[in-house]
């Protein structure tokens, strides 16, 4: 993503390689961290690099890769963690999606405001957009950028999200995709929570799931 006014990172965090992006305004160094799956000290590190100031963590849904770092940044920065209110139920079973890949437990997010869909977040002169894509999970959000959108785990470049895990459903992610997302212009750019980007015109074309 290239906008004249703001800083953008992409980290491979945690122990399933999510992708994590950091975007920053050059106009008051305020920053935003989608996705903080783990590696808090990276994270942080690439905020000191740039001097930016943590404002709010944001995340497309909860499931522990998504949200392992989230915590221990909200702790050390003071940071606003937001999350869309049909996905907060998850984090009581945090521990449950660690055991069931052998990992450690970790440290219980404390959801400062519900994110709803159509909602607009401000990071510097630059509008985020909330999308309500349930599917992967009932609170998945999607986040347009001017013409980049994060899309987490709905859509990858040739493939979707799983649905068949709590809060799942086919029907609602194929639903979603083709409603809110595959609307976007062609060239927007999709910025996923695991994998390479692509774009909405790349996906529509060849996703075989369409």
């Amino acid at each position: 993503m290239k906008l004249p006014d703001i800083i953008f990172e992409t980290l491979t965090v945690g122990s399933l390689a999510v992708n994590c992006y950091i975007v920053g305004s050059k106009k008051d160094n305020k920053a935003i961290v989608i996705d903080a799956g783990g590696d808090h000290e990276e994270i942080l590190n690439t905020l000191k690099k740039h001097n930016l100031t943590l404002q709010f963590i944001i995340n497309t849904h909860a499931h522990f890769d998504h949200v392992g770092g989230v915590r221990l940044l909200q702790d050390l920065t003071g940071a606003k963690f937001l999350l869309h209110q049909e996905d907060i139920v998850l984090l009581n079973y945090l521990n449950n999606q660690t055991e069931a890949f052998g990992l450690p437990s970790i440290p219980m997010p404390k959801v400062d405001r519900p994110l709803v869909d159509n909602e607009e977040v401000l990071i510097g002169n630059e509008v985020i957009r909330v999308i309500h894509t349930p599917g992967h999970s009932p609170g998945s959000v999607c986040f347009l950028i001017n013409h980049a959108v994060f899309v987490g785990d709905t859509l990858f470049a040739g493939s979707i999200g799983r649905t068949d895990i709590y809060g799942g459903s086919y029907d609602k992610i194929i639903n979603s995709i083709k409603t809110r997302l595959f609307t976007l212009d062609d060239h927007v750019i999709v910025y996923p929570g695991h994998g390479t980007f692509t774009t909405i015109g790349e996906e529509k074309q060849h996703n075989p799931f369409f």
